[in-house]
């Protein structure tokens, strides 16, 4: 069992770095900040959605401040990609590889920690895909930018896999026969479905064509929808 918790607690630190590097070498590439705001950012994208996921279920203080090695591990992805960001445009692939692996791991662990919790099946699923996608979807609104999960991007639904997989596993009793391998199976799962999206450009479903008002109904998306006069 010791040997189980410590896999996981290595794959959540890899996970957390994974998220933080590729964080951090969003914040190089899109915004003009400095040392603080890269690191910043890296950090926001590693630990942000464990904290959003445990304040939601009123875990606090957030598990991540409990344990000193989230935060350095997240600091040392920032500050590598401040160093090196350069260099590591190179390793495109590789990162983008990794961020997978982090969004794998993050939505499994997620959902085992709001089962842990007492949360239900359906809210453990939210939850786990919370906790992979929270972090990044925090970064892009400090950034101003659509965050990836609001695009048409496979990115949320590998996470909802993963976090579907992981609480059937543990609703089933598979977990408690086969420990860190079954929540493992199921990060691995997430992680195909993620690399195989990326790899082949697939996207998650989008509406055929935009909708269009008649003429002088408010045809602008921003719109809240066809006006009617007032008199």
């Amino acid at each position: 069992m010791d040997g189980d918790l410590t896999l996981l607690l290595v794959l959540d630190l890899v996970g957390t770095f994974a998220f933080a590097l590729n964080g951090a070498l969003t914040a190089v590439r899109v915004a003009h900040v400095d040392i603080v705001g890269v690191v910043t950012l890296g950090v926001i994208t590693g630990l942000g959605g464990g904290i959003v996921r445990d304040i939601l279920l009123g875990a606090l203080p957030p598990a991540t401040f409990g344990d000193w090695r989230y935060l350095a591990v997240a600091a040392a992805g920032g500050l590598l990609a401040f160093w090196f960001g350069h260099h590591l445009h190179r390793l495109a692939g590789t990162i983008a590889v990794l961020d997978a692996a982090g969004l794998s791991l993050f939505a499994v662990a997620g959902a085992a920690r709001a089962l842990e919790l007492g949360a239900g099946p359906a809210q453990a699923v939210i939850l786990g895909a919370t906790t992979a996608v929270g972090g990044g979807t925090l970064r892009d609104v400090l950034l101003r930018r659509v965050p990836s999960v609001l695009t048409n991007e496979l990115y949320a639904i590998p996470a909802l896999v993963g976090a579907t997989l992981a609480v059937l596993a543990a609703r089933g009793g598979v977990e408690e026969v086969l420990g860190a391998p079954a929540a493992v199976g199921a990060a691995a799962a997430c992680f195909v479905v993620r690399v195989v999206g990326m790899r082949l450009g697939l996207d998650a479903p989008r509406p055929r064509a935009r909708p269009s008002w008649p003429d002088g109904a408010g045809g602008d998306p921003g719109d809240e929808g066809p006006r009617t006069s007032t008199g």
